[in-house]
This record gives C-alpha cells, sequence and structure tokens, in this order.
C-alpha cells in the first residue's frame, strides 16, 4: 500500500469519527432530558454565584455544532415583587469535553435583553443587598464559575426614593470578565446614558474581598464625546464606602457636560474646556480633593476641593491661580445696548444659581474682566439658596487698592443686586471710566459706593437702584473743560464764547463729591472743586435710567489781590453724562457788558410800559416801537447813560481800543425783538451756548448806524 493511500484511508477513518461524534450529539441533544439541563444549569449558576435563579420559561438544548442551553424568562430574586434582574433570554455555552462525559459545565453565559433594577428605599436599604449578600458567601475558591457573562442590549435603571434620583442606563453591551469569584473582576464596554454613548472599564483585583466590603484595587474609565473620567486606586465599603486615589476628569464644553448631567444652565458665559487631576478620598458622602490641578477656560488653578453630596451638594475649597482671566464668564453680560446710548432690557436669567452651592477663596496673582486688569486679588465667592455674594477682601487695581463685596440673586422682580465698594488711592480716570464709562477726573482719589437695585433687566434694575456714593480727591484735574480760561475770558469780554469750555482741563487741589441714589435719581448734595484759580460748586440732579444730568453751580476765579473782588459766574450742566453741556448764565453775562446792559435795562423798561394799559384806544403799533428801540439801544446818549459805566477812551481793562469789547448792535436789535417768555429764561439764568469769539467780535466791532 502506498503512503497516499494510506494518508487517504486515514483521513476518511477521522472524517467518519468526527462525523459520528457530531451526529450523536445531535441526536443527544433531542434526547437530554429537558428538565434535567434546567435544573443541571440553575445548580451551576447558584453554585458559581451563590444565587438561586427562577428560570420561568422553556428550555432548549443544542449540543451542535456548540453546546448550548438557551432559557427564556429568567430572573433573580424569586421571593421579590420586582426581581432585581430579569432577562428575556439566558444562553449558556457548555463546556465540551465535560459534556463529553455527560456532565454540565457552564463555560459562560450571554444575557439578552437584562433589565436590571438597582433600588434604594427611603431608609436606604437596597434591593441587591441580600443578593450580594449572598453572592460573597458563594463558595469555596474551587467551586465552579463562569469565564465570562455577557449582558445584550441590556437596561440598568437606578432609583433611589431617599435623595430621589431616578436615572436609566440603555444599550447596555458588556462583557464581564470572571474567571473566578476569588480573583479579578472586570468589565468593559460599551453604554447609552442620556442619549450619549459611552465606553465603560471597571477592574476589581479582588472581587470577593470587594463584595465582602474589604479593600480592593480598582480602576475605572468612563469615556464619552462630553466627559471622560478616570481612576486609580482602591475601595472598601465596610464600615462606610472609602474610595482613595488618583483621579482626572476633561471636558472639552463643561457647560455641556452639566447640562447633559441634568443640570440647570449656568448664568453668564465660559466654563468651556476643563481639565482636572486630583488625589481623591471619598468617606462617605464626601469627596475631598487634594494637590487639585485644574484648567478651566484657560485658567489654570492649584489647591484643595470638597465636595459633600450628602442633602444638597455643595462645592468648597481653596485655589491659588497665576493669572485669572474673569472675560468669558463676563461675555454676555450686556449692561448696555448695541448703541452704548441705552441700557440693556434683555431678560436677566439667573437659573442657573440653583445648580448647587459652593463656597470657594480664590488668590490670583493677576485679575482680568475684559480690558479691565487688576492686580494681586483674594476673594471669596458663596453661593447658597441661588444668593450670590463675593467678598474681596483686597485687590490691587487701578493703582490703588479695591475692598468691598457684590451680591446677585434671583428674586420675584428677577434680578436682586447689591454693592458695597470702597476704592482708595486709586487711578480716578482709569477707575471711573471702566467702571461707569465716564472719563472726567483725572488724579487719585477715594471713593465708596453702595447701591442695591432689582428688576427683571439690567434698565429696569436702574430704576430701582438705591444708596450713595462719595469720591474725594487731591491734586487732579477736571477733563474737557477749561473753567479757569473760560471764566478769564468772559470776565474781560461777557459776552463773547467759544468752545473753550468742551476742550482742555482745570486743575484743582481738592474735590469732594457727595450723591444720594433714591429710585434711580441722583441727588448731587455737594459737589466742590478747589484750585489755585478756580472754584466750582454744583447741586442739582442726575437719572442712572436716562444718563443725563441737570445740575447748576457757581463758577469762582480766585482774585489776584487781596482786595479785589472774584469773578462768580453761575452756569448750568445739562444733557447726557458722557458728553454734558456747560451752559453760562446769560443773564449775567449781558449785566456785565457795558454796551449790553443799558439795553436790557431800556428793554425791560419798554415791556413795563408796554404792559400798562393805553390812555386812548387807539393803540400805537408794535413794529414802530420796535423799529425805534433798536435806534435808541446803539445811540450814544443810552450808552452814556448814568446807570451804565462810560465809555472812556482808555479802558479800565488795560486793553488796547481795539480789544475793548465794543456794543453789539445785532445782539441789542435781537434783545428788543426777544418776546417776553424769552427774557424769561434769559433773566433766570437758562442760556444758550454763546456764539463763538469770532462772531462776536465781528459782529460788535461793525459800524453802528445812525
Amino acid at each position: 500500500m502506498s503512503a497516499v493511500t494510506g494518508f487517504k484511508r486515514l483521513a476518511l477513518a477521522v472524517g467518519a469519527l468526527v462525523l459520528g461524534v457530531f451526529g450523536a450529539l445531535a441526536v443527544v441533544s433531542f434526547l437530554i432530558p429537558k428538565d434535567h439541563v434546567r435544573e443541571a444549569v440553575k445548580s451551576e449558576i447558584k453554585a458559581a454565584t451563590g444565587l438561586n435563579p427562577l428560570l420561568r420559561g422553556d428550555v432548549s438544548v443544542s449540543l451542535f455544532p456548540s453546546g448550548q442551553v438557551a432559557l427564556t424568562d429568567v430572573a433573580l430574586g424569586e421571593d421579590m415583587a420586582e426581581p432585581p434582574l430579569h432577562a428575556a433570554r439566558l444562553v449558556a455555552r457548555l463546556s465540551f469535553l465535560p459534556l463529553l462525559m455527560g456532565r454540565i459545565d457552564i463555560a459562560d453565559i450571554t444575557l439578552e435583553n437584562p433589565r436590571i433594577i438597582l433600588a434604594m428605599d427611603e431608609r436606604g436599604r437596597s434591593n441587591w443587598a441580600r443578593l450580594i449578600s449572598s453572592l460573597g458567601r458563594a463558595v469555596e475558591p474551587e467551586a465552579p464559575s463562569f469565564s465570562e457573562i455577557r449582558i445584550n442590549n441590556g437596561t440598568l435603571i437606578v432609583r433611589d426614593d431617599f435623595h430621589k434620583i431616578y436615572e436609566v442606563v440603555s444599550h447596555a453591551d458588556l462583557s464581564l470578565a470572571w474567571p473566578a469569584i476569588s480573583r479579578s473582576f472586570a468589565a468593559t464596554g460599551h453604554v447609552r446614558y442620556r442619549g450619549e454613548p459611552l465606553e465603560i472599564g471597571v477592574t476589581l483585583a479582588n472581587f470577593n474581598a470587594a463584595l465582602q466590603g474589604e479593600r480592593s484595587t480598582l480602576k475605572a474609565r468612563v469615556g464619552g464625546a462630553l466627559f471622560k473620567f478616570t481612576f486609580d486606586g482602591a475601595v472598601a465599603t465596610r464600615p462606610t464606602l472609602k474610595i482613595e486615589g488618583a483621579t482626572s476628569a476633561d471636558s472639552p464644553s463643561l457647560r455641556r457636560a452639566l447640562l447633559w448631567l441634568g443640570k440647570k444652565p449656568l448664568p453668564g458665559g465660559g466654563f468651556e474646556r476643563m481639565s482636572l487631576k486630583a488625589q481623591a478620598n471619598v468617606v462617605g458622602g464626601t469627596v475631598a480633593l487634594s494637590q487639585v490641578n485644574l484648567e478651566l477656560d484657560g485658567n489654570a488653578a492649584e489647591g484643595v476641593l470638597t465636595f459633600a453630596a450628602d442633602g444638597r451638594q455643595t462645592l468648597q475649597g481653596t485655589l491659588a491661580v497665576d493669572h485669572l482671566d474673569l472675560t468669558p464668564y463676563l461675555s454676555t453680560v450686556r449692561l448696555l445696548t448695541s448703541t452704548e446710548r441705552e441700557w440693556s432690557r434683555t431678560r436677566l436669567n439667573l437659573d442657573g444659581l440653583a445648580t448647587a452651592d459652593f463656597d470657594l477663596r480664590l488668590s490670583a496673582g493677576k485679575v482680568t474682566i475684559g480690558s479691565t486688569s487688576l492686580g494681586r486679588t483674594a476673594i471669596a465667592t458663596n453661593l447658597r439658596g441661588g444668593k450670590l455674594g463675593v467678598s474681596i477682601g483686597e485687590s490691587r487695581g487701578f493703582g490703588g487698592v479695591i475692598r468691598g463685596s457684590l451680591g446677585l440673586a434671583k428674586s420675584e422682580h428677577g434680578a436682586s443686586f447689591t454693592s458695597q465698594l470702597q476704592f482708595d488711592g486709586v487711578n480716578l480716570e482709569r477707575c471711573i471710566g471702566d467702571i461707569f464709562g465716564v472719563k472726567r477726573i483725572e488724579g487719585r482719589g477715594n471713593m465708596t459706593v453702595t447701591l442695591e437695585g432689582s428688576g427683571p433687566n439690567v434698565y429696569a434694575l436702574t430704576r430701582t437702584l438705591n444708596g450713595e456714593a462719595t469720591l474725594t480727591a487731591n491734586k487732579g484735574a477736571l477733563t474737557g473743560m477749561n473753567v479757569e480760561q473760560l471764566l478769564r475770558r468772559l470776565e474781560r469780554r461777557p459776552l463773547s464764547g467759544g468752545n473753550e469750555y468742551r476742550t482742555g482741563r482745570t486743575p484743582f487741589e481738592q474735590l469732594a463729591v457727595n450723591l444720594t441714589i433714591t429710585d434711580g435719581k441722583i441727588s448731587v448734595e455737594d459737589v466742590t472743586l478747589r484750585g489755585t484759580a478756580v472754584r466750582l460748586a454744583m447741586i442739582g440732579e442726575a437719572s442712572i435710567p436716562s444718563r443725563d444730568l441737570d445740575m447748576k453751580g457757581v463758577a469762582t476765579l480766585v482774585a489776584a489781590g487781596a482786595n479785589a473782588k472774584p469773578f462768580e459766574l453761575p452756569f448750568a450742566v445739562q444733557g447726557p453724562w458722557d458728553d454734558p453741556l456747560l451752559l453760562p448764565d446769560a443773564h449775567i453775562l449781558i449785566q456785565r457788558s457795558g454796551a449790553a446792559a443799558p439795553l436790557l435795562e431800556a428793554l425791560r423798561a419798554r415791556r413795563e410800559q408796554a404792559r400798562q394799559p393805553p390812555a386812548t384806544p387807539a393803540a400805537q403799533p408794535v413794529m414802530p416801537m420796535i423799529r425805534e428801540a433798536a435806534p435808541a439801544a446803539v445811540s450814544p446818549p443810552l450808552v452814556r447813560d448814568s446807570d451804565a459805566p462810560a465809555v472812556s477812551p482808555v479802558p479800565a481793562t488795560g486793553l488796547s481800543p481795539a480789544e475793548e469789547p465794543q456794543p453789539d448792535v445785532t445782539s441789542g436789535a435781537r434783545e428788543a425783538a426777544m418776546p417776553p417768555d424769552r427774557d424769561k429764561e434769559s433773566a433766570a439764568g437758562v442760556g444758550t451756548p454763546l456764539q463763538p469769539d469770532s462772531a462776536t467780535e465781528a459782529t460788535t466791532r461793525a459800524p453802528a448806524k445812525p
């Protein structure tokens, strides 16, 4: 017989044997009693896990091509109204060699469409307590075990009646590696939580010790598109839950992750990119994080954090950061409209303040808020019951020191705001400009601001503001006006004007401001400016909602000599507070004018005469009287009236004849034709901006017609 023929016969024999074995197994699968298989599988599960399964459905046995037993309607906890575990189908794969010897050994189990319920009653008792206790007392190390338990399309329901928690994890495809009850346990796979797929990995070095509540090494990993978490440490549950080890968390958007977890939207902006690394120590319901390295929106901080989950969730801690940029968190806050002229009327949403409670202390080497930069800062933030409080222990800002507190809370009116701030030795131009948007004061000084108000939006809040403010400064200047130059010009030429009051600066030695705020209206109780050449005193009102001013004051030009009389000029300040209009008292200026004062007196006399009833019914026409008034205003006898100062060839002011003010013919004519109401306004001191000096000189130097 040739070798080829021998190999062919051997192959045929082996093939026939294999076919015979598989055929025999196929036949035996129909001959094995199903009740025997059911009891054998039930005994194997109980021996491996210590749990007594309830097999309520049909049983099917298949030994070809591989040995397996399929059972339907399987549950654990037969004496419970709601079983902790229920599977639509359980498939047990049988070991091949023991099966040939007539023994049924389960190699692994697959649970299809299982429903796992983890429930806690109001007393904190779990429905898995008894089952886990049975699993922990399972058997000796040599007892049979499964190499793997697979879960296909499972659902996990977590219901905590004590903490009012109800969560569902669906589409669970997990593999539970279970080589032996006394050795390691691992669970890996995928689940879906709140619509997001997650990858899960959990490893226990000593599963039996963990079930008994003893210390065991634990490694956990949860990863998804919105959140990633890892832990490497140890866990024990006796006498209380204790976890310690290294942990890390990462999220591309903390704001979206919190929304995904069911938290309310955080107010403001920011809270995007987040990374956390720390040493975790969990005792009971308290999580303590030490050696914290936290990065949030580009801010890197170090310190310690404590999170308490007992009752209301509370976060406490102390963090230190080199550079703290608060701009992202205030990016959505709009105090003004896009035109920067009116307060915003967008609704203030503070629902996010009720997400959790926290008490954090922060120290920063530098703080940035938009275009404003502060130096070394120490603050404490407290959020409790939806009320946010910020206490500024000390902040080096605007060249000085800032202290005080800020408060923000949700109220029945929408939002409630409070502030108590103290600024010591600050640069007033930068400070007032950055906070209020008004840059009118140079120098250093002290400022206090106390405010409180409420409303659904910023505009409504400004209408309810109440409080007070003070400001004191030394050796500074008012910018945007040169009061000294204007006063000297008006003293020399009362009817001249110009735009000098809108340019330049007014130096001062002392400045004091006292304000009282009631329902959004500012009462300017006292504004006093003292300089070497000028003094100012002002009172009046200002409106915060409309952002305008209505004030009156007196500007005094300090006399050069002790016996000289100072020049005083009443004035009014009106208009928007970022660009107000200065209005000198026109009545006073006309009275000081040697040429125009007689015209004003003559006009008053004419009007008094016109108000008296005429002697005859035939009234004289008005226009001839006006035409007569104009020539009379410039006639030499009227100019040289004994009530008016005489015009001498050598002016008393020391100016040349060319520079000496001349009678304003046009102005005199206009005054003569001015209606009574217009004269009342001028006499009351509410004047109009004076004409430019060039136009005035051109008018006054025109030759008067006889």
